[in-house]
């Protein structure tokens, strides 16, 4: 049983007698809440989520002043007075509001939820108020018997953004613990406007961090392409004596249009070029990653454009486009390890081996564990007929991904040569 800190809920509550065993008892509170929290960040990062944490026992004064704002209630209603759940409480910090929901979702599958309350849902926009999701969760079986006092055995966990919490604070301070209701006007819309600014800023930092994860999936299938092309153009005319892609001359950059463009950001139309390259749409690629160049951005996003540009141009088998884009991107970004490896890469499936080797040798001069420059630097020197820089760039390569069959078997190839 777990009898609460007042003997019988009809009478006033004793604060000489409830303080007496809310000290007896706030150690193992304080234990039981220690161990809950130790479920809670295990729960989520089990599923990857790395959050912030606040854990507290309610002070006694805090607690004995809302047992006796529930008794005042239960008398002016005639019912009993309302249990007091939030005694032990976490509060879990999102860095987004998007954050929320599946760290609620997260939570249900480890705690047995009790109670859910969504603090600030009923505002309309004109008004301002704390927001905040609580779930009454379940203390696990086997600690119930150190939770003497409580009304009932559950933790409160109040999972917030960053910005609802720090509104929080602030509305705690200035209104809840001051107990101050603003009556006139003016106080009214200086509050309503900081929490609406609030609000807003939570939404607009969501809405950048959905961009930038789209942003980054794009990013992530165009490697993958620019990759498969790559073994399909140098890994198969080297291992299988293949010729692929064309004569690599130069064609004329597509056309123009702006007027298909004019009124999109440069982040809109970046998004816009890395969709269509993921459509293995090029052309269209190019044409919107020229028209970015054409609006004179600065260095590095220059230097960015350039570099997805040669790629599109690499895809289109345009190697002589592709060169003068990555060598762009190198005057832009000196130190863009990358677009060395990819030039070197195009001048590797041009046959112009000594020239790749520079291209490597320079990747590694920026990057010096860059493993697709060691790999693909030791295949420049097999074909050079350098076997033992060959396979000394491929112990260099193993060392760092040795299980990597590829460069096995261009190390069984280069012992093969120097046995000869």
């Amino acid at each position: 049983m777990h009898g609460n800190m007042v003997e019988n809920e009809d009478d006033l509550p004793n604060r000489t007698a409830a303080e007496y065993q809310f000290n007896e008892w706030q150690l193992d509170y304080e234990r039981v809440l220690a161990d809950v929290m130790v479920r809670v960040r295990k729960c989520l990062e089990s599923a990857g989520m790395y959050l912030t944490y606040k854990a507290r026992v309610k002070s006694f004064s805090s607690y004995f002043a809302k047992r006796l704002k529930f008794f005042r209630q239960s008398r002016l209603n005639t019912s009993k007075p309302l249990p007091v759940t939030d005694l032990l409480a976490i509060r879990i910090i999102c860095p987004f509001i998007g954050d929320l929901q599946p760290v609620e979702a997260c939570l249900a599958k480890c705690f047995r939820i009790v109670e859910v309350e969504r603090k600030g849902a009923q505002h309309s926009f004109k008004e301002f108020g704390y927001e905040s999701t609580h779930l009454l969760v379940e203390i696990p079986t086997e600690l119930q018997q150190y939770v003497h006092g409580l009304d009932k055995p559950v933790v409160e966990l109040q999972i917030r953004s960053i910005l609802q919490d720090a509104w929080a604070e602030v509305e705690h301070e200035l209104v809840y613990k001051a107990e101050f209701t603003p009556h006139d006007e003016p106080m009214k819309r200086k509050l309503a406007a900081l929490n609406a600014n609030l609000t807003l800023s939570d939404m607009l930092f969501q809405e950048i961090r959905d961009y930038q994860h789209q942003l980054s999936h794009e990013l992530d299938k165009r490697r993958a392409t620019f990759f498969r092309k790559i073994e399909d153009a140098i890994d198969g005319q080297f291992f299988e004596a293949g010729k692929t892609g064309s004569d690599g001359k130069a064609q004329a950059i597509a056309t123009i249009h702006p007027s298909s463009y004019a009124n999109k950001s440069i982040d809109d139309l970046l998004l816009d070029a890395l969709n269509a390259h993921n459509r293995h749409d090029y052309k269209q690629a190019i044409d919107i990653y020229s028209f970015i160049i054409s609006l004179n951005p600065k260095s590095e996003v220059r230097a960015l454009i350039y570099t997805h540009r040669g790629m599109a141009c690499f895809a289109e088998s345009r190697y002589q486009d592709a060169l003068d884009d990555f060598s762009v991107t190198l005057q832009y970004d000196p130190n863009c390890y990358k677009a060395a490896y990819y030039r070197g890469v195009v001048h590797s499936v041009l046959e112009n081996y000594s020239q790749a080797i520079e291209d490597f040798n320079l990747a590694l001069e920026l990057h010096p564990y860059h493993f697709y420059s060691l790999y693909r630097r030791s295949q420049a020197y097999f074909h050079l007929g350098d076997y033992p820089k060959s396979l000394a760039d491929c112990d260099a390569a193993l060392g760092i991904e040795p299980a990597n069959l590829m460069l096995q078997r261009l190390r069984d190839m280069d012992l093969k040569k120097l046995a000869m």
